[in-house]
């Protein structure tokens, strides 16, 4: 069974940074495109950021994250990071990833998400 699971999340102080890492199973992440979302309680779902499928690589950011958040490849550990810096409280919400064809549309298999907390 193709299996992504996401990990990393966590309490953290505005100001500080956190790594989400989104592992798979069953899939080799090199040859799809994985995007980062999120949904804040009360809030639809946002798309976060993407990056395309390796030989590509085009990455795409929500503007409010552009410059404090980066996506990349961890091709040994069949991983894709999300390296998040200088958060803030409206960055909190359940982050989950996703992979499939393109980040313009087609992203089918999901993690069940990790929690991110922005707090005092």
């Amino acid at each position: 069974q193709v299996q992504l699971v996401e990990s990393g999340g966590g309490l953290v102080q505005p100001g500080g940074s956190l790594t989400l890492s989104c592992a798979a199973s069953r899939l080799i992440l090199d040859n799809y495109a994985v995007g980062w979302f999120r949904q804040a309680p009360g809030k639809e779902r946002e798309g976060v950021s993407c990056i395309n499928k390796i030989h590509d690589d085009t990455t795409y950011y929500l503007d409010s994250v552009k410059g404090r958040f980066t996506i990349s490849r961890y091709n040994a550990n069949n991983t894709v990071n999300l390296q998040m810096n200088s958060l803030k409280p409206e960055d909190t919400a359940v982050y989950y990833c996703a992979a499939g064809d393109f980040c313009e549309g087609g992203l089918e298999v999901w993690g069940q998400g990790t929690l991110v907390t922005v707090s005092p």
